[in-house]
């Protein structure tokens, strides 16, 4: 493969990697990055629609995209999802952002493990995948980088009949503090973005009254959007937040930083 020396004046180009990118989630971050001038691989699972559609938004934009149809927490369809989106872009990713997550309603004494596995092998055990998988590429570029996670308002408090989200969400949260120190000497930072109640189709249709409830808790007032985590996004990856790792940013219009208040506000 042949890699051309750019002109002066000219720069490489910038590769960001993102699991289940046509989610509502994903179609947002994939879109602010593309926005921001990365081209984009990302992963979706029986969403080929969805994909043809976010790779015509990122061209748009004026940014190349691809898609895979890879299973997050199968280490086999990752490391084929890797290894083919540095041979397409040809050049390691400087952002990688661990997207993929599902959750199972249910209390812990009805959980059935099958749905603690499915769960566990998407939401955690995909975020350790491709965060080695992307970190690997990045040291063997000798290239800085920045990871991204995602938690949730349950990395700090306890969502019941989410038993199985709750612990993977709380273990993502452990996971990017170990990553970032690992990774923090080969200068690749590894961060959290923790949302709090997110207005999208799969809320709604879970629950009509989803937005007024949550907005009544929210010292916001609101619910948020999925737009709203760009901002976040673009923050930890650039400059701005170069000494930045280990953290979690919290992205939920104040909900899990109050209290369980008795009296009213």
């Amino acid at each position: 493969m042949v890699h051309e020396i750019p002109l002066k004046g000219q720069t490489m180009p910038k590769l960001a990697l993102v699991t289940a990118g046509p989610s509502a989630i994903g179609h947002a971050l994939v879109t602010a990055l593309a926005g921001a001038g990365y081209d984009i691989g990302f992963t979706h699972l029986n969403q080929t629609e969805a994909a043809v559609t976010l790779i015509a938004t990122v061209e748009a934009l004026g940014q190349r995209a691809r898609a895979w149809e890879c299973d997050a927490g199968d280490a086999a369809e990752t490391t084929r999802f890797h290894a083919e989106a540095a041979d397409w872009a040809e050049t390691a990713p400087s952002v990688m952002v661990n997207n993929a997550g599902i959750q199972t309603w249910s209390s812990l004494l009805d959980l059935n493990p099958d749905d603690w596995d499915r769960t566990i092998a998407t939401n955690l055990r995909g975020t350790f995948l491709n965060t080695q998988a992307a970190a690997k590429a990045m040291i063997k570029a000798n290239q800085p980088g920045a990871i991204i996670t995602l938690g949730s308002g349950c990395n700090k408090l306890a969502f019941p009949k989410l038993v199985d989200y709750t612990t993977s969400k709380g273990g993502i949260e452990q996971f990017t503090k170990v990553a970032a120190v690992e990774l923090g000497p080969h200068n690749i930072r590894v961060n959290c973005i923790a949302p709090g109640a997110i207005a999208t189709a799969r809320t709604a249709a879970e629950a009509p009254d989803y937005d007024a409830t949550w907005a009544r808790v929210t010292p916001l007032r609101r619910v948020g959007l999925p737009q709203d985590l760009a901002g976040p996004l673009l923050f930890l990856i650039s400059d701005a937040a170069a000494f930045v790792t280990g953290q979690t940013l919290w992205v939920d219009g104040g909900a899990f930083s109050q209290a369980n208040w008795p009296y009213e506000t």
